[in-house]
């Protein structure tokens, strides 16, 4: 068997303002062909998958294209064009028996709100309607019956933080080769009850979540199921398809794929309320925090990379002992600039916009200096081995205090992002954590609390502090 293999993810948060083009795919990771492979072969992701299951079912793989950036603002009209050309091309030059697409489901354009969809009804033209295409998709999608129309198999990561992204590959490659041998013949169905849940009450391992994902799994034990979906959805994109979804995977069986999503959604809204999570302010949790005697402390918020309501408030409460990363590429020549022991004084963050904070002026001392580059071999949320957040400072602040300054945007989901610099994440007391659950494969195991907070900006936990303007209504929580 040939099987074309490629990959396009995105995960576009319509409210940021800046774009994703070309350069933010070359920061994260951008692939053609033959080195697709050597790029995501050993790496914990769906990508990984797909190449290791052409050993385990017997099949050859045809590499196309695959692009993958962090999360930013819609992506650029002009990139999206060029990255699914070569998917397309690819996949029409291969001639192959099925497809593998690896495809994120949130992703947005100016000119397509359903991007993700807009790629698979290319791929479906370009191969025909005989060539089963299987597609991977994040938890957080916001999956939309087009998807369904185009692929025969549509499978979403089950674990948040996405631990699983590697066994989603193979769970895909497995059922599009049993479909070219025609054991099976896989039919979609897409459930969507009215409702968005925030990012704290999608974590898998928190209830009611973890009994949704139960009952998934439930059904897949069903004759005739073949895969259930249980999709949290992105709240950050105003779009008509924002919001949960199930996505149920039958043999044959449309209608029943029908019954069983409708099924698990049905449960999915019945526990609407308990899936919505409150947090505190950033001056109550940072109270909390420093009274804490379980340490570390994590805070868990403000996702920005230069966003500093956390570290303001730190500053102001007056913390010893902890540690915050920014994104700060101006700053790290200013570091670089004073050399390791020299003074560094300046102000750190707020550039983007004043969303997530104004800038801070701190002086202290550079305490080291790095190229920001460390391989990740565990199975962390995204993925990514082979990590790099760019020429890095780190800023002793005095009192404990550790700034660790940026050059390139780069979540929180490995700790190699602080051991590569020199930092004992489990001697700190206090470690702002810029995001919502993604954080816990990496971070969880060295808590001693963790504090969720509500802060401002583009990912704030409550969905009332953004204006939409073209999403379904009525719409829970917002109506």
């Amino acid at each position: 068997m040939r099987i074309a293999i490629g990959g396009f993810l995105h995960e576009s948060n319509t409210f940021a303002p800046l774009p994703a083009g070309r350069a933010r795919f070359r920061e994260g990771s951008l692939t053609y062909g033959p080195a697709l492979a050597g790029a995501w072969g050993e790496a914990h992701h769906e990508l990984g998958g797909f190449i290791r299951g052409a050993t385990r079912f017997g099949y050859d793989i045809v590499p196309t294209a695959a692009a993958w950036a962090t999360p930013a603002g819609p992506v650029a009209d002009d990139f999206y064009e060029h990255l699914t050309d070569a998917l397309v091309t690819g996949c029409r030059m291969a001639k192959p028996d099925g497809v593998l697409v690896a495809l994120h489901g949130a992703m947005v354009t100016p000119k397509y709100p359903d991007a993700d969809a807009e790629t698979l009804r290319r791929l479906r033209a370009a191969v025909g309607p005989g060539v089963p295409i299987a597609c991977t998709l994040d938890f957080h999608a916001n999956v939309s019956p087009d998807m369904a129309n185009s692929a025969d198999v549509l499978v979403g990561y089950q674990t948040y933080p996405h631990v699983d992204q590697r066994e989603c590959g193979l769970k895909a490659a497995e059922l599009l080769t049993r479909a070219v041998k025609g054991e099976v013949r896989p039919v979609c169905a897409v459930a969507k009850p009215p409702m968005l849940i925030h990012l704290l009450g999608q974590a898998t391992d928190r209830e009611p979540m973890k009994g949704l994902m139960a009952a998934a799994r439930a059904a897949e034990r069903r004759p005739g199921v073949l895969s259930v979906s249980v999709m949290a959805g992105f709240p950050y994109a105003d779009v008509p398809d924002m919001g949960a979804s199930v996505i149920a995977v039958t043999d044959g069986d449309r209608g029943q794929a029908r019954s069983v999503a409708d099924e698990i959604a049905a449960m999915m809204w019945d526990v609407r309320d308990q899936l919505n999570v409150p947090c505190p302010q950033p001056e109550e949790a940072v109270r909390r925090a420093l009274a804490s005697a379980r340490t570390p402390v994590l805070l868990i918020g403000g996702s920005a990379g230069d966003g500093t309501v956390l570290l303001a408030e730190l500053l102001r409460q007056r913390a010893t002992g902890f540690v915050v990363v920014l994104y700060a590429p101006e700053a790290v020549a200013l570091a670089q600039a004073a050399g390791v022991g020299g003074t560094f004084e300046g102000s750190v963050g707020g550039a983007v916009d004043r969303m997530h904070g104004d800038p801070v002026p701190v002086r202290g001392t550079v305490r080291s200096l790095h190229d920001g580059k460390w391989v990740e071999v565990e199975a962390r949320h995204g993925g990514r081995r082979e990590n790099d957040q760019g020429p890095t400072a780190v800023i002793d602040l005095g009192d404990g205090n550790a700034l660790v300054l940026d050059s390139l945007r780069t979540p929180p989901f490995s700790l190699g992002q602080l051991t590569s610099v020199g930092i004992d994440p489990a001697a700190a007391r206090v470690i702002v954590v810029k995001a919502a659950v993604a954080y816990k494969a990496a971070y969880a195991p060295i808590a001693g609390e963790v504090i969720e907070v509500d802060t401002p900006g583009l990912t704030a936990i409550n969905p009332a502090r953004f204006r939409y303007a073209r999403i379904r209504r009525p719409m829970f929580p917002l109506d």
